[in-house]
């Protein structure tokens, strides 16, 4: 095995908070070497999600970025050119998905290094786009659903009514797909143009988030919600609450200030309808699954843009504008 340690390679970084798309520079940056538990990438695509963009606007400081400059995003796929002393399970030439950590970043670059506990392989029939697409969005809408109540086992009949907000963005998209494999019934908010994709990845009614139906939430069929995915912002408790069985859960992914103080108020008041906050934990063998659902054609990423690394700044910009159906990608090429 050569070793690519200290040769350079293009990477795109800020150096600051604040300054969006036009503060990402492009550099050229020395190819790392893994650690004993970590492998080396060849990248050939990564995904952006909104928690990227958020740690350069300042939003998670001081906590991240641990350091400047900083390489962000942390959802690739690639192919392993090099394994560090102490791990089995991978091998060079092995096509892999992987989840950087946060406070390190790396995925907006043609190399990096990452963890052999949250890389998995990647079977030929999963595309590096799709790979891409999977870990922080889809291990938050399966996390959800589990944190629902819904089972993903084999037999298991959950029956329940979900309602999924902004059913057209990363997580939603991956979150109507998979209650529906949890075999429930699925209501979806999403804007007019997204209405019948989202239909056709298994919404059973789907609302215009715009109309007067829409903004009340309420099913078409009259069905009250044993739990709600919220991928949307700026709904307040007032429009969930009616809307929810007895029993109902309002699953939070927006961590807005105001959520956390009423999902606080709920607990203390042992309100039977309740507003959980979810933040999604890293999962080795859940995004295993995710993979082996795409490969199973049972589960789609739905990409919105492409874009080359050379254009990363686009997609960045992209995704801050926060009108993406589904998952923006940055391809490095062959």
């Amino acid at each position: 095995m050569v070793s690519q340690a200290g040769k350079l390679t293009h990477a795109v970084q800020y150096e600051s908070y604040g300054g969006g798309a036009a503060a990402l520079k492009h550099v050229e940056v020395s190819i790392p070497s893994p650690k004993k538990h970590e492998v080396l990438l060849k990248l050939e695509a990564s995904s952006i999600n909104p928690v990227d963009w958020k740690i350069q606007k300042g939003m998670i400081r001081p906590f991240l970025p641990r350091k400047f400059p900083y390489v962000p995003v942390t959802d690739v796929a690639g192919e392993v050119v090099e394994v560090g002393s102490n791990v089995d399970s991978l091998k060079a030439g092995d096509k892999v998905v992987s989840m950087l950590y946060l406070r390190r970043g790396g995925g907006l670059a043609e190399y990096v290094v990452a963890s052999a506990s949250m890389t998995v392989k990647r079977p030929a029939e999963v595309s590096a786009a799709e790979g891409a697409g999977l870990p922080i969005a889809g291990l938050t809408a399966l996390q959800s659903l589990k944190s629902a109540g819904i089972r993903f086992k084999v037999g298991s009949e959950n029956g329940a009514n979900i309602l999924v907000t902004a059913a057209s963005g990363g997580v939603g998209l991956y979150a109507v797909q998979l209650a529906k494999l949890g075999n429930c019934h699925v209501t979806a908010t999403c804007g007019a143009r997204n209405l019948e994709l989202v239909k056709n990845l298994g919404a059973d009614e789907v609302l215009d988030y715009k109309t007067p139906g829409g903004a009340t939430l309420e099913s078409p069929s009259g069905k009250k919600y044993d739990a709600v995915i919220h991928c949307a912002t700026r709904i307040p408790w007032s429009t969930f609450e009616p809307t929810l069985s007895e029993k109902g859960k309002v699953i939070d992914i927006t961590l807005e200030p105001a959520a956390i103080l009423t999902a606080a108020i709920k607990k203390i008041t042992f309100s039977k309808k309740q507003l959980v906050p979810l933040i999604m934990s890293a999962n080795k063998e859940e995004l295993e699954l995710l993979v082996g659902l795409v490969k199973e054609g049972k589960l789609k990423t739905v990409v919105d843009s492409r874009h080359p690394l050379s254009q990363a700044e686009a997609a960045w910009a992209k995704s801050i504008d926060g009108h993406a159906t589904g998952k923006i990608v940055v391809e490095m090429g062959p």
